[in-house]
């Protein structure tokens, strides 16, 4: 069996390892768009904090991990696939065959359409050589503007203030990190940014960039430019589906798959974050979060190598540190009315619970790491709380104690 994976991050990552324990006879190629060993992206802002080098980033410690299993490994970006055919064509015109192919090429990073996107200066922070971009013109003193604080775009803002620049960040969105986090969250996140020196505008958009004095400089749509030695743009991602030709496989927001990973062409399979796939609650979408990716990766390669297994859902999961505040959101917090919210806004926590019936559905915590775990267990345990939902109503603080107490029912 010749199985071929296009994409080298996580999910491709995780379905190789699977492939060559599941099939042992098979042959997997897989291609990967950059140089170098697979490495995880998320990583790349600590890259500029120094807290880790470059093989920091790297999935497997092991040089050359993926050949040592017999994998073949292929650098090499994706032309077209046609799957009538069986064959994918990469940029440099090689064709690859296959008997079953794993779509997992993941995202890439949205370039607003604002003149002057193409300046030197201005650089997204989605690759390692993106890395090096950023790390020569943030610089202690610096003036930088960071456009975007999504979850991505946080974890960038923590890097950017590491070294010391000035830093303002422009939110199109009325408060940060929109998607994890509700409004009276944002606010708390809000105060603590610029307690630590971070100047943030949001419901504010960048309409242009232009050259000034040989520098930056920002007009955003409410009025005055921003001068800055650096633009850090992070304002949301689309999946790599360009190269399937024709329309040949069906796609929603993403390459759209069933409980089995595969999409509606028999023998291809899709993972990670280019995949719409089951949500933990219900209904598809596209989780573009690493654990997801590696789960996807790990259950599509069973389903490739002739073993059925279904994936239970991703649930939509996130913690950020941002600058030493930790949040965090799990599943569907924004359910409906019935919720349990307890904010200490002097001590930097807030809790928010959500219900529905006698399960926990979805939370947001910032402030409170010791939550993390039972917060997670009740909502993918799908516990029922029966007496325990009337205590968490009172104090949405005592979710260990009602994890523990779901043990004894």
């Amino acid at each position: 069996m010749r199985y071929l994976i296009l994409g080298a991050g996580p999910a491709g990552v995780s379905a190789a390892e699977t492939l060559v324990k599941a099939d042992p006879e098979g042959h997997v190629t897989v291609v990967g768009g950059e140089p170098g060993e697979p490495y995880a992206r998320m990583a790349i802002p600590y890259v500029l904090t120094g807290k880790i080098d470059k093989s920091g980033t790297h999935l497997r410690k092991t040089p050359g991990y993926l050949q040592s299993l017999g994998v073949t490994y292929i650098e090499g970006h994706v032309h077209s696939a046609k799957p009538c055919a069986k064959t994918v064509r990469l940029h440099d015109g090689q064709h690859l065959s296959y008997d079953r192919m794993l779509i997992a090429t993941g995202a890439r990073p949205v370039t607003p359409d604002v003149p002057g996107m193409d300046l030197d200066g201005v650089s997204h922070c989605w690759t390692l050589d993106d890395a090096d971009a950023i790390a020569k013109r943030a610089k202690t003193g610096a003036d930088v503007v960071l456009m975007g604080a999504g979850f991505i775009g946080c974890i960038i803002l923590e890097a950017l203030v590491e070294r010391g620049v000035n830093l303002t960040v422009v939110e199109a969105e009325d408060r940060m990190i929109a998607k994890m986090m509700d409004k009276t969250g944002g606010e708390l996140l809000r105060r603590w940014v610029e307690r630590k020196g971070v100047a943030l505008k949001t419901s504010t958009r960048v309409t242009e960039i232009r050259r000034h004095d040989g520098r930056l400089a920002v007009a955003t749509d409410r009025g005055g430019d921003l001068e800055a030695d650096l633009v850090v743009v992070s304002v949301g991602v689309k999946p790599n589906t360009e190269f399937i030709e024709n329309k040949s496989i069906a796609m929603d927001g993403g390459v759209t798959v069933n409980e089995f990973l595969r999409t509606n062409t028999e023998e291809i399979w899709a993972a990670g974050d280019v995949a719409r796939g089951p949500g933990f609650g219900g209904g598809f979408a596209v989780h573009a979060i690493q654990p997801t990716a590696v789960e996807h990766g790990r259950i599509a390669a069973l389903n490739m190598a002739g073993q059925e297994v279904a994936y239970q859902g991703s649930l939509p999961m996130n913690v950020l540190d941002t600058m030493g505040l930790i949040s965090a959101s799990y599943g569907d917090w924004n359910a409906g009315g019935d919720v349990a919210v307890r904010l200490d806004a002097a001590d930097w926590r807030y809790t928010k619970l959500a219900f529905r019936d006698d399960r926990l559905v979805g939370a947001l915590t910032i402030g409170r790491t010791d939550m993390v775990g039972a917060l997670r267990g009740l909502i993918q345990g799908r516990v029922k709380l029966g007496k325990w939902k009337d205590k968490l109503k009172a104090d949405p603080t005592r979710t260990a104690e009602a994890l523990v107490a779901s043990f004894h029912d």
